[in-house]
């Protein structure tokens, strides 16, 4: 059981419809770190890994470990609901097969969200080995996947030490960001070699809505190899997601 409340409600309000541009139900688990989810979409082709922290609630009573089987949809119908300055609080009884979310503000609204029985099983992540880690702009990375998003279905991501780029590349056009090291936009560049992937912008285009809350972002890749994404500086919560590539034939 557990009953959590949080008054900045903008954290639940800007993540999780992210989340659900990926995937469409998943298991939360409450415990004493926070309020966390780890999930595959369908396809395997793309994995959240999120964690509200326990330091960003108000109030956080949480008996042992508990998980929450949701469908996102339903989530974030109720989430979208929130008004600005009201305090949410989240509670579930032992026994108990709802999610009860309370919203108080100019008076008390209360949903009720049915729990499901979703598989648990988690992705193996730490098995992930990286070659290369770039970090940069959040809004330059955005503006990058635009451009190719004009030009293709899949954006290439190459880096070497000294240079990282991604870019794009049609029948008829093609578009290309390039940044270097110790540049304008890019904080951070590690590569012993050259590193080339390719990925599918059906998922970055879900992905990089993030950035309208974080200022940062990292890049973990290798060649055709998955991609973690991690966002950085937004307080008390955790974002990241990994990112299956598209194999080059």
């Amino acid at each position: 059981m557990f009953k959590i409340t949080l008054s900045n409600a903008d954290l639940l309000k800007n993540s999780i419809p992210i989340i659900a541009e990926i995937i469409d139900e998943g298991v939360f688990k409450v415990d004493s770190n926070g309020l966390s989810l780890l999930s595959p979409d369908r396809s395997m082709i793309a994995v959240v890994d999120f964690q509200l922290l326990a330091s960003a609630f108000d109030d956080f009573k949480v008996a042992g470990e508990n998980l929450l089987g949701l469908n996102l949809a339903n989530l974030v119908a109720v989430v979208k609901r929130i008004k600005t300055g009201e305090k949410v609080i989240l509670n579930k009884e032992d026994g108990s097969n709802v999610l009860e979310f309370t919203m108080q503000g100019k008076g008390t609204r209360k949903f009720e969200i049915p729990l499901l029985n979703i598989s648990t099983e988690k992705p193996p992540l730490d098995q992930l080995e990286f070659k290369g880690k770039v970090e940069l702009d959040s809004n330059v990375l955005e503006e990058g996947i635009s451009d190719a998003d004009i030009v293709d279905d899949s954006v290439v991501f190459e880096t070497n030490p000294e240079l990282f780029k991604i870019w794009a590349k049609g029948d008829i056009s093609s578009s290309q960001l390039e940044l270097k090291k110790g540049g304008e936009g890019l904080a951070k560049l590690e590569a012993a070699e050259p590193i080339r992937s390719r990925y599918p912008l059906e998922y970055l285009k879900k992905i990089i809505k993030a950035a309208k809350f974080a200022d940062k972002v990292a890049l973990e890749f290798a060649n055709d190899y998955p991609m973690r994404m991690v966002f950085k500086d937004i307080d008390k919560i955790n974002l990241s997601f990994i990112l299956a590539p598209r194999v080059e034939e």
